[in-house]
């Protein structure tokens, strides 16, 4: 009798200790793939259907994430978090805003935490933080976007300073953009630009405006003949319909890569580290294209009408060089334009 009673109830142990190891492995298994949860804070300057897709991407992927998004131009993104800062309650978990010399910035002021992304593989080493505080996450370059409704189609940047152009002309402020505050450092430190290529953009009666996004309605309405704007979104509006052709200019074109990175102060690295890797995973990557952006991922293709890195005559400066003089530049332009 004793032993049918003991048999029974090692049997009973038996079967609860093997549910418990099915429940530990399931419970494994949920924190390697879908097991973070809580709230993200997300600061980006990216349009805001971009960014809703790319939260809605990452959300599908860790149902348990609850998104928090703030969206507005790099520099009023940065100005939000330097005043959380001096408030001592930074708010941001992640950030995704325009280009590497805004992260050298945040990095300088070691606001930002290390983290080596298992996805980096896929990245080329040229446009990783050695010190692993940031990462490009796109190829992004800035051209010139022509109205085809107003004559012929420029070449060059050339095209912006001759006597025909006068008065028709957009660019974004550097004092709002990111890509257009990257631009200015790079081309005034460029031998056949210079400070005097803004001064003549200036005798040309360029208007100034906040953004890339008001370049494209200026020269799609017809309202301007030409425009200073990233590629993704000449390349978009054409696709969608829009009488404007993209042109990469045969001089040369900047290239920022819109670079995430992760908070210091973050209290939810997990969440955090989840979302830098599924921006640079080849899921994330292939959103990115499809959103109509040249991935930074090698192995997955531009989409049509963008170039890719390889294909495009690049401008360069010293990524520390631009960092150290941003601001100095971003006066001297307001000195110049009075905005």
């Amino acid at each position: 009798m004793k032993r049918k009673w003991m048999a029974g109830f090692m049997g009973t142990v038996l079967l609860a200790l093997t549910a418990c190891g099915q429940e530990d492995a399931g419970s494994s298994a949920g924190a390697s793939d879908g097991g973070i949860g809580g709230t993200l804070s997300f600061y980006t300057s990216q349009p805001d259907a971009d960014a809703q897709k790319l939260v809605e991407g990452f959300e599908k992927r860790y149902p348990e994430v609850e998104v928090e998004t703030y969206r507005s131009g790099t520099e009023e993104v940065i100005s939000k978090l330097n005043a959380e800062k001096m408030a001592g309650d930074v708010q941001a978990d992640v950030l995704l805003v325009a280009d590497s010399v805004t992260f050298e910035d945040l990095k300088e002021q070691d606001m930002l935490q290390v983290y080596e992304s298992e996805e980096l593989d896929g990245v080329p080493d040229e446009f990783e933080d050695k010190d692993h505080y940031y990462t490009g996450t796109k190829i992004m370059a800035t051209g010139i976007v022509a109205n085809t409704e107003a004559g012929d189609i420029p070449t060059g940047w050339e095209a912006l300073t001759e006597a025909d152009a006068k008065g028709g002309i957009v660019m974004p402020s550097p004092l709002y953009s990111g890509a257009a505050a990257y631009n200015l450092g790079v081309l005034t430190r460029q031998d056949d630009f210079g400070w005097e290529f803004y001064e003549q953009l200036k005798d040309q009666e360029t208007a100034v405006v906040k953004g890339n996004g008001d370049v494209l309605k200026s020269v799609a309405s017809g309202e301007k003949r030409y425009g200073v704007i990233v590629d993704y979104l000449a390349a978009r509006a054409k696709a969608d319909g829009s009488p404007v052709e993209l042109v990469y200019p045969e001089e040369g074109v900047p290239v920022i890569t819109e670079p995430i990175g992760i908070t210091k102060d973050t209290d939810n690295a997990a969440a955090a580290e989840a979302f830098v890797d599924y921006v640079l995973s080849d899921e994330g990557q292939e959103l990115a294209a499809d959103l109509g952006y040249t991935p930074i991922r090698e192995g997955i293709e531009a989409p049509e009408g963008l170039k890719t890195y390889e294909e495009m005559t690049v401008l360069q400066a010293d990524t520390e060089a631009l960092y150290t003089s941003r601001n100095k530049d971003k006066q001297q332009f307001e000195d110049q334009f009075g905005k």
